[in-house]
């Protein structure tokens, strides 16, 4: 008789089963509510199949859907591989890749099939046909089974299929490993790690959505074949569906890239891939949050500093970025050695530049010029530093991902004893500042990841540092979303992320500060200790805004366009309703703008309902009204921007009115 199994459950208690048992069976012994509830299960932490049979002693979690991540995730798998099937079932001759689940759903990407020799694309109009399928597998309840097969068994399978890309990738997978595929059913399977849930049926027909259609490369390569990627959205219920596709419709209305088009902040075109063309009022909103910023930086003690755009390869070689960032990096010869008809001819041998995708090792040298004492120390420097990413053309994204960006860099220099202190004072300024902006925020720690530099020690000590600074400051607590996030820190520094949380529930990483050891000793910073001897400094990379770019793109959306006052373009807008009002249209336009105000004029013969519209649609925040009656008292008409009253004041009233709104927060 074989030896039963000790299964400890979270309360403790022991069960002893045979081998074989599964989770599932664990549960039906327990009650059948929990039967009924369980879809998956936890083993030893692990994430299970709720029908895969335990094979050793162990700790299991029964896994519900009150156990919301693990239940989206196993959902969301299930979709892609619902999808993967439903499509095959349509399009005989579609050959399948890879379908992971997303932040808010799933994907798969297919190689579809030929019609007349030639590929036939999926479109947006086939995806309905899709979704009725994909219902009607859920509808039939099929077992989703799992099964251990070999690296030669998959190939076989593959190739009997006609599945290329499937079979090239089982080719790739180590041969001393035992493999994974799940059935559904017994007609259709895809190789998988899992885990799933025990069958289609406990999907909810009604809870996900595709939503569209797009070109993806084989394997993410461009010399690769094209694939068609079919995106949908997942969830557990329909309650849920519904609330997440509102949420993509107001994200629609708030998409900067619409938004910065209405209100002429910005545009992108083809000509600078990646890179954006400011337009006055776009730009002057950018020197508003840099004149913010700047201010901050100042009070807290940091000195501004300019660096060069283009920078010897041989820097970047030296401080570890060549090797990581190579590829992304715009790289440009010393000289061109000669230059013929065609053009220039650059020689295997020549010295190579390139454009900086960052700027700590520019900040590395400013410290280096000079000897440094100890009482040099902490030395904070600050600079609004342009960069450039060559990144792929399909993953621009308006402000969010582009080629050319300017961060609010800095980079202190302090010693070991300063560590804490430092970051604490970063993690008070970054809370005062997103406060300002209105978000609420979480507090990630990313830790060290499986290719890095540095000692075991060095990584454990930084670790600490930050752990510590956060909760010297009070942050690292459940208010401020604290958690660790093994394996994602940077390849020389662990780091500190901020996630912020805008008007409409979505997160965006924007603010970090890492503790670096490396790049000091990569790049021989030094300074002189009180003992006399050189000493490293360590190197805390820090930003709040992350890029402007970006950060503005945020604050559109976060408020819709509708900037705060002291952020607007324009702030005012004083509109006449008849003409007789012109002169005193100006004289007020004068005397706002002499107080400080962005006001323009609108003396325009249009009707005032006209102009309202219009203004609104610009996201101006006041509107100052005049007509011949306020042109005799010397009064406007105040109309702020979402409000349907509008009331009476007199012009000195409406300039201190607006000169209180106007002013930045921290100057209030």
């Amino acid at each position: 008789m074989s030896e039963l199994l000790k299964i400890t459950l979270p309360d403790g208690s022991v069960r002893e089963v045979a081998p074989g048992t599964t989770p599932a069976d664990i549960a039906a012994a327990i009650g059948p509510g929990l039967a009924k509830a369980a879809i998956a299960a936890r083993v030893d932490g692990e994430l299970r199949d709720i029908t895969r049979p335990l094979e050793r002693d162990a700790q299991l979690a029964l896994v519900t859907a009150k156990d919301e991540a693990d239940a989206l995730e196993l959902a969301r798998h299930d979709f892609a591989h619902l999808l993967a099937e439903a499509v095959q079932a349509l399009f005989p001759g579609t050959q399948i890749t890879f379908g992971p689940s997303t932040d808010d759903g799933f994907y798969y990407d297919f190689a579809p099939p030929k019609i007349d020799g030639k590929d036939r694309p999926f479109t947006d109009d086939d995806l309905p046909a899709i979704e009725a399928q994909m219902r009607k597998l859920i509808g039939a309840n099929k077992p989703l089974r799992r099964e251990v097969w070999s690296r030669e068994q998959l190939i076989s399978r593959w190739k009997q299929q006609g599945e290329t890309f499937k079979a090239e990738w089982a080719e790739e997978l180590p041969g001393d490993e035992d493999l994974t595929v799940y059935w559904s059913g017994d007609d259709w399977l895809d190789m998988c790690r899992g885990p799933h849930l025990a069958s289609t049926g406990k999907l909810d027909p009604q809870a996900f959505k595709l939503t569209r259609v797009s070109g993806a490369y084989w394997r993410g390569d461009q010399k690769n074949a094209m694939l068609s990627r079919i995106y949908g959205t997942g969830w557990l219920n329909k309650k849920q569906l519904d609330a997440h596709l509102t949420r993509l419709e107001e994200a629609a209305k708030r998409d900067h890239r619409k938004l910065g088009n209405e209100m002429d902040l910005f545009h992108l075109q083809s000509e600078a891939h990646g890179s954006v063309f400011w337009h006055p009022k776009g730009y002057k909103v950018w020197r508003e949050l840099e004149a913010y910023m700047r201010r901050a930086i100042d009070d807290a003690g940091y000195r501004e500093v300019k660096t060069p755009q283009v920078m010897d390869a041989r820097q970047w070689e030296q401080s570890g970025h060549w090797g990581k960032y190579r590829e992304n990096m715009f790289v440009i010869p010393d000289e061109v050695p000669n230059v013929d008809d065609e053009g220039p001819i650059i020689s295997g041998d020549a010295d190579w530049m390139a454009l900086k995708p960052m700027n700590c090792p520019a900040h590395v040298l400013i410290f280096r010029q000079g000897i440094k004492s100890y009482r040099d120390l902490p030395l904070r420097l600050y600079e609004n530093g342009c960069c450039h990413r060559n990144e792929p053309h399909g993953a621009l994204h308006g402000l969010m991902r582009v080629r050319q960006f300017t961060q609010d860099d800095a980079h202190i220099f302090c010693r070991e004893d300063q560590i804490v202190a430092e970051v604490q004072a970063f993690c008070q300024l970054a809370d005062r500042i997103y406060k300002d902006f209105g978000f609420t925020y979480s507090i990630k720690l990313a830790l060290r990841p499986e290719k890095r530099f540095g000692s075991e020690e060095m990584w454990d000590m930084a670790e600490r540092e930050l752990r510590d600074a956060v909760v010297r400051a009070g942050l690292a607590t459940e208010e401020y979303g604290w958690e660790e996030l093994p394996g994602e820190g940077a390849f020389y520094a662990p780091k500190l992320e901020w996630h912020l949380t805008d008007a409409i529930g979505r997160t965006w990483q924007v603010g970090t500060i890492q503790s670096d050891r490396v790049l000091p000793e990569r790049l021989d910073a030094a300074y002189i200790g009180e003992d006399g001897e050189k000493h490293r400094p360590v190197m805390l990379h820090r930003a709040i805004f992350g890029s402007y770019e970006r950060f503005i793109g945020i604050l559109i959306e976060h408020y819709a366009g509708k900037l705060p006052t002291w952020l607007a373009p324009v702030q005012a807008v004083v509109a006449t309703i008849v003409s007789d009002a012109d002169d005193y249209a100006k004289e007020a336009t004068e005397k706002l703008k002499a107080a400080g105000l962005r006001v323009e004029s609108d003396l325009r013969n249009e009707k005032i309902n006209y102009k309202v519209r219009e203004h609104s649609l610009q996201k101006v925040p006041f509107l100052l009204v005049v007509g011949k009656r306020e042109a005799d008292e010397g009064t406007v008409a105040i109309r702020q921007l979402g409000e349907q009253q509008q009331k009476v004041v007199s012009l000195d009233e409406a300039i201190a009115l607006l000169k209180a709104e106007a002013a930045a927060p921290d100057l209030r």
